[in-house]
């Protein structure tokens, strides 16, 4: 899911690039300023996200070859397979809760983003309106 949700930030902040060329600051930009800030930040979460997933599994093979007794490091000895199972196991807790706090904070993130971008839509309709 984050995959998707990195490829709908980048492509967010592609439109609102392409529908600003051209046009000067003014204070009514300012909500869609924070939507792309907000959508920079689910960006960079959703990178993380996918390390913290690429680090996990990395960890999870670990712990494979520690149970098989085949980790040249703990090799077959019985505690020694015990503290490395008990250590990779909290390392691959740790980077899952990492893992799943990331991608929670990237779709609030992404969803207060368009939240922004339509209050600045309206914002600009609105404008036009008391202009024209």
């Amino acid at each position: 899911m984050s995959i998707f949700l990195l490829a709908v930030v980048g492509a967010a902040m592609a439109l609102v690039v392409k529908q600003t060329q051209g046009e000067s600051l003014s204070w009514s930009q300012l909500p869609l300023a924070a939507a792309l800030f907000a959508w920079a930040l689910s960006f960079f979460l959703g990178c993380r996200n996918r390390a913290y997933v690429g680090s996990g599994l990395r960890t999870n093979a670990a712990l494979l070859e520690v149970n098989a007794g085949r980790n040249n490091l703990a090799g077959t000895n019985p505690e020694m397979i015990q503290v490395a199972r008990e250590t990779l196991h909290n390392i691959f807790e740790d980077q899952s809760k990492k893992a799943n706090s990331c991608a929670n904070l990237q779709f609030r993130l992404l969803v207060c983003g368009g939240i922004l971008y339509v209050a600045w839509h309206i914002l600009e309709m609105y404008l036009r309106t008391i202009g024209a």
